[in-house]
This record gives C-alpha cells, sequence and structure tokens, in this order.
C-alpha cells in the first residue's frame, strides 16, 4: 500500500483549500453553538427562572465533558480516521443543539451542553488531524491561522446575533433554534470533507497526521519548571477571559445599561481581535523574541481593566480593548513557547495537560462566577452585585502576571530554553 501511495500525485491546491474550507465551516458551526448562551443569559433568568449558577453550569458542564473526552485522546480518530470521526461529532454537536433548546427544564439543557462538550472538543483534534493530514510539508501554518480565523466567526456571529437576527430575541427559545439552524454547518461541512477525502483517497496520495496527542502520565514528572509556568499562566488567563465571556453580555446589559445588540458587540470584539491581532503578534515574535517579556506586558494589560468597568466611567469600550490586546497577544507567544520548552517526542502530552488544565479551570470558574453573581445579588436592581466576580477576575490577573514574571525570571537564567531569543534559537 506504501508503494502505491508514493506512485500517486498529491492532491492539488484546489481540493487541499476546499478541504480546509469545508472543515472549517464545521468548526465554525461548533463555536457558534458554543457561545449561543451568553446572548440570551438575561432571558433565561427573567423567562425561566434560572439564576447565574446554572447558566454558568451550562458552561461548567461542557467543560468537564470535554475533559473527559479528551482523556481519551486521539484514540477515536486514530482508529476509525478523520472523515469518518468529524462528521460523527459534527452530527453530535447538532445533536447537542437540539436537545439544549428542545425543554426550557435546566436539566435537558445540562444535558445538551454535556453533549456538546462530548462532541465540539474532539470534532477540533479531528479537524486539527485532517489539517495536518493534507497540508504537512505544505502550508501548514497558514492552513491553521485560515482555520482558526473562520472558527471564530463563529463566536463573533452569536455575539452579534442580537443585532443581525433581532426578530429571534423576542423569547428565550428561538435564539437557541437559530443556533440549531447554524449547527447544520457542523455536518454539511463535515459531509462534504467525508466526499472529498473519500474521492481523494482513489486518486491522490494523501499525508499522514501522525499520532494525535495523547496523554503520557509518567511524562509529567519530566517537564521543566518553566513548562509548569505557563500552564499556570495559561490556566488563570484562560479562567479570566472565558467565563467573563459567558457572562459579560448580560453584565454590560445589566450594569452597564447597554442594549442587547452593542452588549453582543462589545462581546464579540475578543474574537474579532484576536482574528487580526494574534497573527500579526506571532510575526513579531518570531523577529524579536522577548516572549516571556510579551506574556508579562500582556497579562499587566489584563490586570486592571475588570475594575475599570466597575470602579470607573471610562468608556467600556477602552477597558475591552485592553482585553482584546491580551487575549491576542498571550496566546499568540504562550503555545509556540510550549515547543520550544518540551522536547518534540513529549509534545503531544504537554498540549495535553494544558488542554486539560485549562477545561478544568473553566469548569471552575464559570460556576463560581454565577455563584458569585447570585450570593451578591448581581442584576439591573444591584449592578454592584456585579463587583466580587470582578474581583475574582481581577485576581486571576495578578496571578497570571505573576506566573509571567516567574517565567521570565527562569528563562533569563543561563540555562534558558531560548525563548527570549528571535525564532527561539539559542546560540
Amino acid at each position: 500500500m506504501n508503494q502505491t501511495s508514493a506512485l500517486k500525485p498529491s492532491p492539488p491546491a484546489l481540493l487541499r483549500w476546499s478541504v480546509l474550507i469545508f472543515i472549517s465551516v464545521a468548526m465554525f458551526g461548533n463555536y457558534y453553538v458554543y457561545d449561543s448562551i451568553a446572548p440570551i443569559a438575561d432571558l433565561l433568568k427573567s423567562s425561566l427562572g434560572f439564576n447565574d449558577e446554572q447558566i454558568g453550569l451550562m458552561y461548567t458542564v461542557y467543560s468537564i465533558a470535554a475533559v473527559i473526552i479528551l482523556l481519551a485522546g486521539g484514540i477515536l480518530i486514530d482508529r476509525f480516521g478523520t472523515k469518518k470521526t468529524t462528521l460523527a461529532f459534527g452530527i453530535l454537536c447538532t445533536i447537542a443543539a437540539i436537545v439544549t433548546a428542545a425543554s426550557p427544564d435546566i436539566n435537558v439543557m445540562l444535558a445538551g451542553r454535556v453533549l456538546l462538550g462530548l462532541g465540539a472538543e474532539p470534532l477540533i483534534v479531528a479537524i486539527t488531524t485532517a489539517l495536518a493530514k493534507w497540508f504537512k510539508g505544505k502550508e501548514l501554518s497558514f492552513a491553521f491561522g485560515i482555520n482558526l480565523t473562520i472558527a471564530r466567526l463563529g463566536s463573533v456571529a452569536a455575539d452579534n446575533s442580537p443585532s443581525w437576527a433581532a426578530r429571534f430575541y423576542t423569547n428565550w427559545s428561538d435564539p437557541l433554534y437559530l443556533a440549531v439552524l447554524i449547527s447544520l454547518a457542523c455536518v454539511i461541512g463535515a459531509v462534504l470533507y467525508f466526499v472529498l477525502e473519500s474521492a481523494a483517497e482513489k486518486k491522490y496520495s494523501l499525508g499522514q497526521a501522525g499520532q494525535t496527542d495523547k496523554f503520557v502520565l509518567s511524562d509529567l514528572f519530566r517537564f521543566s519548571a518553566s513548562f509548569w509556568f505557563i500552564v499556570a499562566l495559561c490556566i488563570t488567563f484562560y479562567s479570566a477571559i472565558f467565563p467573563f465571556r459567558s457572562f459579560a453580555i448580560k453584565f454590560f446589559m445589566e450594569a452597564h445599561g447597554g442594549s442587547r445588540e452593542y452588549a453582543g458587540f462589545l462581546n464579540s470584539v475578543l474574537p474579532l481581535s484576536a482574528m487580526v491581532a494574534t497573527p500579526l503578534f506571532g510575526i513579531l515574535v518570531d523577529k524579536i523574541g522577548k516572549r516571556s517579556l510579551l506574556m508579562m506586558i500582556g497579562s499587566a494589560f489584563l490586570l486592571p481593566v475588570y475594575l475599570l468597568m466597575v470602579y470607573s466611567d471610562v468608556s467600556l469600550f477602552v477597558p475591552i480593548m485592553m482585553m482584546g490586546v491580551a487575549f491576542s497577544l498571550i496566546p499568540a507567544v504562550m503555545w509556540p513557547s510550549v515547543a520550544l520548552i518540551v522536547e518534540e517526542k513529549r509534545l503531544g502530552t504537554a498540549y495535553s495537560v494544558m488542554t486539560l488544565i485549562q477545561q478544568i479551570g473553566l469548569a471552575g470558574f464559570n460556576w463560581l462566577i454565577g455563584r458569585t453573581n447570585d450570593v451578591y445579588a448581581a442584576g439591573p436592581a444591584n449592578p454592584a452585585g456585579y463587583a466580587p466576580g470582578m474581583w475574582i477576575f481581577s485576581i486571576l490577573g495578578f496571578f497570571g502576571l505573576f506566573f509571567a514574571y516567574m517565567l521570565r525570571k527562569t528563562e533569563t537564567k543561563s540555562n534558558g530554553h531560548g525563548l527570549e531569543l528571535p525564532k527561539g534559537m539559542k546560540d
């Protein structure tokens, strides 16, 4: 079979980019469904009597399910291949959207979010693996960038849906049924990819993606202090960003009197800024190095934003733009830095550990912020009730800055890994 494959030509560029577009469309639907709860958080509370803890649980159970499925690594993808698993997990995402919209019962909605966690995260892994198979040795980095840009458009579309789909926002359920329709992109994109790859396998030689990331427990004891400082920054940074986004639209409306449309736009600034600025920051880092220093700068930008939103009269656009800088800069530096610190044979374990711990943090803090909002009666009648949650985010920002400082302190020693050098190359 290997000899036969060697005689086949590589797939043409048009075919490769068609595959990229189709699987990215599946990612678009995935991201939209995940972010479809935030724009209706206040409607769930006013129409169904949900509290913020229950709203937070919708994100928490997703992350718990994600942790469970991530522990399995790429076993299913290795066994059944990317085209079958992409289709299966894409279908599961649509089923999850249907279950979430089907009933006003909180337990049914939570079940839907569990299904989404079980489908969405392995769908991302399967699509990442497919990209590696189709683009390895070609335009892989650029293909990943395009894929992530299209995926993040799903978040932008969900945040801004009160504007472009205003007629759906007369009740709590119609926006979720809209999410069901958009979730079909997960299936349509996966089906088109399945058809293209099935046809391509007969005519062209497709690359091997290699093994997907698997968790290897013994490797945990071999990682350096620098790696664990990055992991600590990862959990504090993402726990300060995504749980905020879970409640941000509701917060902007109830604490600042913003319209649903404007609140959604403000929340969309983060993925919008990341789509544009993250690749640019990546280019900058490759040229100048200074990775741990830039992570400190990004953490410093994040530190004051939450308190500005509750204790100052400054336009909300100012702290949101500061948060956008951090959300673009830190990921652009943090994830590639791991590849400079960890040897290649254990890189899969390293990224798996980071992703697992990140999801654990998201599970805990989505619930904690919701619970804190309830304890302090946060709402339009008591905007000050949001302040304790903002203090939690600010404390996370402080710890993020601390871990970035410790990383820089470690990396500027003689036994550093070259994070401060251009291209990460030591002399």
